[in-house]
């Protein structure tokens, strides 16, 4: 219900904002703007769209097959103990709970292109015993919250912004990125255990496993890649070129994503079950999938479109700069606010913004503004984009508490994110 509110909310602002502009300002062009925006925004949902067609498609085909192989299920009983306590209402020893893992670790390596897929699969695995189709189970909710707060721990895309901008050293905010992703996810968990009266010790000590493994095991995996290049081995990315980052980049991104794909292959084999005809199944259930979510697309970045090009997004800015100067609280982070304000929204809204602020200041990437608005691009994800895909995948209508959690999740990050900023970045970088 209050994603209803909140997409009503986005037009009737745009539309008493733009209503403003042209009667007090003469603007004649806001609402053909606005207008344009409608058009422009529906056409990209669906260029999005069938760009997820033929993804999910493929994930999908390839879930079918590590599913007649037995790999989601050993995964059930090996994670079963652990994700009993944060989704107690999943069956024990339901596949679910192998897909639920598959998905936080791609997305935990990074892998969004795999993850998003197999996280629509998992909200259809879990609306199978939903005893209330058209309202969130307490599973899914957990579920989309944590995956809201992001789970990668090494934040390839926003390394390679920095690289592209030309940063002295492309990989410092790395450390930071990492502290408050870890407060957005804890934040998440906090607030749906508030509500669905869990005791998260166990769980949340078994999550924080899940993001700590990667993290130990993916710096052995660059520094085995950076010795084949010829470089020296010891912190490797402070001794590469840019060519030479984004190359070591690309390789163990798409290195970890095929081998995932060859893992599935042979365990397929191994198990001598017929592995093109269970991608040709998985992926039918994937177009079909694809096809349900169009209209949430459409519905979401409609809105958030109109939003943005009617100026609300910039007369928050500016709202909240005199807030803080009011209460006397330094304010040379505000410029990256618009970053924060735009990430639940849109994710590549959030990334257009980070690089135009690159350009805006002296030191380009190493400015303090352009490293906080790094650092908040990775605290949490595109909270709006994550409910509509995975809602939609199951056409659930009544998502109860999911948004306020999720946003308190990215809450959480934005603060512990403009926090660590000032205390790793402030006395060093220029400001202006």
């Amino acid at each position: 219900m209050i994603l209803n509110y909140i997409w009503v909310g986005f037009f009737i602002i745009a539309f008493i904002i733009a209503l403003i502009k042209l009667i007090f300002f003469g603007d004649v062009r806001v609402f053909s703007d606005l207008v344009n925006s409608t058009f422009d925004t529906a056409r990209s949902a669906f260029e999005v769209s069938i760009y997820l067609t033929g993804v999910i498609s493929l994930w999908l085909g390839l879930l079918k097959i590590a599913e007649r192989g037995g790999i989601v299920n050993i995964l059930a009983r090996v994670v079963g103990p652990v994700f009993t306590k944060l989704f107690p209402q999943i069956p024990k020893d339901h596949p679910v709970i192998g897909t639920i893992l598959l998905n936080f670790s791609t997305n935990i390596l990074g892998i969004d292109n795999a993850g998003t897929p197999l996280g629509m699969k998992a909200m259809q695995e879990m609306q199978a015993f939903n005893p209330e189709p058209e309202k969130a189970s307490n599973p899914q909710i957990m579920f989309i919250v944590i995956n809201c707060a992001s789970l990668t721990v090494i934040p390839i895309n926003i390394i390679a912004y920095r690289v592209q901008a030309g940063a002295v050293n492309p990989t410092d905010v790395f450390i930071p990125i990492l502290i408050a992703k870890v407060a957005s996810i804890f934040a998440g968990l906090i607030a749906v255990s508030f509500y669905q009266k869990i005791n998260i010790l166990k769980p949340v000590l078994g999550l924080l496993s899940l993001i700590v493994i990667p993290f130990v095991v993916l710096p052995m995996v660059l520094d085995m890649i950076s010795s084949m290049m010829g470089i020296e081995s010891l912190n490797p990315l402070e001794r590469m070129s840019q060519q030479q980052i984004r190359d070591l980049m690309n390789v163990v991104t798409n290195f970890m994503l095929f081998s995932v794909i060859m893992f599935f292959i042979i365990i397929g084999l191994r198990k001598k079950i017929n592995i093109f005809e269970a991608f040709i199944d998985g992926a039918k259930e994937g177009f079909n999938v694809a096809v349900q979510i169009i209209p949430y697309l459409v519905a979401i970045l409609v809105a958030v479109g109109v939003f943005r090009i009617s100026g609300a997004m910039s007369y928050v800015q500016t709202g909240l700069k005199y807030f803080f100067d009011f209460l006397h609280i330094n304010t040379d982070f505000i410029p990256a606010i618009p970053v924060a304000l735009m990430k639940p929204l849109s994710g590549s809204g959030a990334r257009g913004l980070l690089m135009d602020l690159m350009l805006q200041y002296k030191g380009g990437a190493d400015s303090f503004p352009a490293r906080v608005a790094c650092v908040l691009q990775g605290s949490s994800d595109t909270v709006f984009y994550i409910m509509a895909v995975y809602y939609g995948a199951v056409s659930i209508k009544n998502t109860r508490y999911t948004l306020s959690c999720a946003l308190i999740a990215a809450l959480a990050g934005f603060i512990v994110a403009i926090l660590v900023s000032y205390l790793f970045f402030y006395s060093s970088a220029p400001l202006k």
